[in-house]
């Protein structure tokens, strides 16, 4: 018998440099702000109306990146691993055992917008605005690399694209055989699960950015395009959810089906819809810096 799904075994270390090992989550890290420096700086050049240069999207691409990396981490402890916290404060710091939230990440890139926009003169949301299409791009490389380094699988599933994850093996599920030996004999398919982290990287990363820079690429009311990516993802997150195994410490929230990630982003859509509504009826334009 040969199993009719795909393992996904990938080694988490991309390349060995002597000492130094350099994961494929640090890889997808990077390839996301520099996705974001790039693209940032050619909207920086084409699209005068935001009034900004390439220099400052390097200068809030620091901050930024202190942002994703700060709140995600405490997002994660806060939301998703708070005991652990309780039985050691340290554990807040043990980035190297992993452990990242997007939701606290926003929050760490809400802090970041709000200084960058003090710093420079301009708006929140004139800072928001032409941030947030860009980091869509950091979700899809975060989620592959999510993917890559076998974490964060999706529900039991037998369409035909499912796939094995041997960190979601229970216990014994070898029967004595070796990974590859057991997966090739088919007596790990009735463990095969939906590959959500593609699903997500698919929604929540490449349509969500696809959907902001066509809406973006000419002046919106100051704060539309942030109420947009905010309904956006918190929608494809909720979607993604269904699909999605929820986290084992915490499982399944009010009645066993809602799970943390919907609980957080359902305000998303609700303050999305605000914000959107808002921004039309105030209509103030997208003016870059002194012409507004």
């Amino acid at each position: 018998m040969q199993s009719r799904y795909r393992l996904i075994n990938f080694d988490p270390v991309a390349i060995s440099l002597g000492p130094l090992d350099v994961h494929w989550y640090g890889i997808m890290y990077l390839l996301a702000f520099a996705a974001f420096w790039l693209l940032g700086s050619w909207i920086a050049r084409h699209r005068p109306w935001w009034g900004w240069t390439p220099e400052q999207v390097s200068d809030f691409l620091f901050f930024g990146m202190l942002g994703v990396i700060i709140g995600g981490r405490i997002g994660y402890v806060l939301f998703y691993s708070f005991d652990s916290l309780l039985a050691n404060p340290l554990f807040l710091l043990r980035i190297w055992d992993g452990g990242m939230s997007f939701h606290g990440g926003m929050l760490g890139v809400v802090v970041a917008l709000a200084w960058f926009a003090r710093r420079t003169g301009r708006g929140f949301w004139q800072v928001a605005d032409f941030v947030v299409p860009l980091g869509t791009l950091g979700l899809a490389f975060g989620r592959l690399g999510n993917f890559i380094g076998g974490e964060l699988w999706g529900r039991g599933a037998d369409v035909p694209w499912a796939m094995i994850f041997p960190g979601a093996l229970p216990p014994g599920a070898l029967g004595g055989q070796t990974l590859e030996a057991a997966w090739q004999s088919g007596a790990l398919d009735i463990f095969a699960r939906h590959p959500s982290q593609l699903y997500q990287a698919a929604l929540e990363g490449f349509l969500l950015f696809l959907i902001l820079m066509v809406y973006s690429a000419r002046p919106r009311p100051r704060g539309a395009v942030s109420g947009l990516f905010l309904v956006g993802y918190g929608l494809f997150r909720c979607l993604a959810e269904w699909f999605r195994e929820p986290d084992p410490h915490i499982g399944f929230l009010a009645g066993g089906w809602i799970t943390m990630g919907m609980l957080l982003s359902v305000p998303m859509v609700i303050a999305g819809v605000v914000i959107l509504v808002l921004a039309y009826r105030r209509g103030i334009p997208a003016d870059p810096v002194g012409q507004a």
